[in-house]
């Protein structure tokens, strides 16, 4: 969830078979589908808190975590026996059923806490630009509002994904395309004025300090999902010399794009940067100091906009690894039961049921302390969930490369044996690293704050990693399993 903006890549990759072979998808098509899983605005306020700092973080997690994710997971993808149910096979054949649910389990709870990130974003961008701070500081209207917006958006899910995907093409084009190209020309011209640079980016080392290690989990996040596209790899032309090339490119145009949109508002910004309302308060700055004029009214409702196709997006896309999971047994049949639509109703009603939890932990835990603590709560919990998955991915690719290497596979990761250890030593260090980062507190909270923080983000952590294990023991409590 990290983060996930493409209304069918991730609907494809979960469980997704690759595709019939090479040429049926363009290099291009290839990139864009990659490219729309990761590259959002909503993470630009975390990553201004950074300031310089952003761009080592960006340059050191696309290099030494993304594309190892990419390349690993494209030769798992592509290994015979492996390709059908997503990380559930890549992580479950290799380290035993149980772990390969826990690993599924963890990529599709991840969103179910992302999701209150990005109606956190939305109802900061709202309370903004409308003037009504009542709907991001007060808890219980903040968590009304998250209801209102996360089930509208569920039930709209129900008509279908041809609807969604619509949704989808033109919320990534207006509410993210648009946006980040008005911000740099503004930037342009805001500066040609002769306007200084804020401290909130000169201020800050371009290498991080241990005050500031937790904004490490924000970078990670947002490359998370890049192994999505990996089932697709076998459909390029010439796949086993283009899929790296395709992702070093990725690698590069992520890097600008994200270092570009997080610099501007650390430029751009004096003071503290709030993380849902920072980027809408960087256009005011650009547009009408001190004022909501109708440019930054626009630009705010384009914005949320496209965080809601994104979260249209995703809200049944994660699904089909768990109807993956029950189709083979792993869990009870009604979980793939689905409506006239192709919908899986009985597992949207679920997810449903946990975001409201997680919405009422995140915004009621927090309290009336500060909007940022909720906001950087969910992301954390986030990254630690979906590390999780990430973590045991590793591990799996590590056992797969020393016990079965002869395995049939259709791509392997360049440079033999030494460039399969280095790429998956490199994104497992990395995995374990943002963990751990994950669990420090950020430097803008107070002593108060970060106890609240940590003792949430603690607490969801332990019952997350947990959860996967009683619900796989109790559903294949007294039956026979397929392997």
């Amino acid at each position: 969830m990290a983060e996930q903006n493409n209304s069918s890549a991730p609907s494809d990759a979960k469980g997704a078979k690759p595709l019939s072979g090479p040429g049926s998808i363009s290099k291009f098509a290839f990139f864009a589908m990659t490219a729309s899983l990761f590259l959002t605005v909503y993470e630009y306020p975390t990553f201004a808190q950074s300031g310089q700092t952003l761009i080592f973080y960006l340059i050191l997690c696309g290099a030494l975590w993304f594309l190892p994710v990419a390349l690993c997971a494209a030769e798992l993808a592509t290994i015979k026996g492996y390709s059908d149910g997503g990380i559930f096979s890549w992580v479950g054949k290799p380290l035993g059923a149980p772990v390969g649910f826990a690993a599924l389990f963890f990529q599709w709870f991840q969103i179910t806490v992302g999701f209150v990130t990005m109606f956190y974003f939305i109802i900061g961008v709202l309370a903004s630009i409308f003037d009504i701070p009542v709907i991001n500081q007060v808890p219980w209207v903040k968590f009304l509002v998250v209801l209102v917006l996360f089930w509208s958006t569920t039930f709209i899910q129900f008509r279908g994904t041809e609807f969604t995907t619509k949704i989808a093409k033109y919320a990534f084009t207006l509410g993210i395309i648009v946006p980040v190209a008005a911000l740099t020309v503004l930037a342009i011209i805001y500066f040609s004025k002769g306007h200084p640079v804020s401290t909130n980016f000169t201020g800050v080392d371009f290498f991080p300090k241990d005050g500031n290690l937790a904004a490490m989990t924000a970078f990670v996040l947002t490359y998370m999902g890049v192994e999505a596209s990996a089932p697709h790899a076998v459909g390029l032309n010439n796949f086993k010399r283009s899929y790296p090339l395709i992702m070093i490119a990725l690698v590069v145009v992520g890097v600008v794009l994200l270092t570009l949109g997080g610099s501007i508002l650390a430029m751009v910004l004096t003071g503290d940067i709030s993380s849902n309302e920072g980027l809408i308060d960087a256009f005011r700055v650009l547009i009408s100091p001190g004022k909501n004029s109708w440019a930054v009214i626009i630009i705010g409702c384009l914005i949320c906009f496209g965080i809601f196709g994104q979260v249209s997006s995703w809200v049944v896309g994660p699904t089909s690894g768990l109807q993956y999971a029950a189709d083979q047994g792993y869990l009870p049949s009604f979980f793939s039961k689905k409506n006239s639509h192709g919908v899986p109703t009985y597992i949207l009603y679920i997810q449903g049921v946990i975001v409201t939890i997680w919405a009422a932990v995140l915004t009621f835990g927090s309290g009336n302390s500060s909007a940022n603590i909720s906001f950087q709560t969910a992301i954390s919990l986030t990254v630690l969930i979906y590390l999780s998955a990430y973590t045991l991915f590793f591990i799996a690719y590590f056992v797969v490369i020393f016990r079965h290497p002869d395995a049939p596979r259709d791509y392997a990761v360049p440079g033999g044996k030494i460039g399969k250890i280095l790429f998956g030593g490199a994104g497992l260090i990395m995995s374990v690293l943002a963990l751990i980062a994950a669990f420090s507190v950020p430097s803008f909270m107070n002593a108060a704050q970060g106890k609240t923080y940590m003792v949430i983000l603690v607490c969801s952590f332990i019952g997350t990693v947990a959860a996967p294990f009683i619900i796989y023991k109790i559903c294949n409590k007294n039956r026979k399993i397929q392997s």
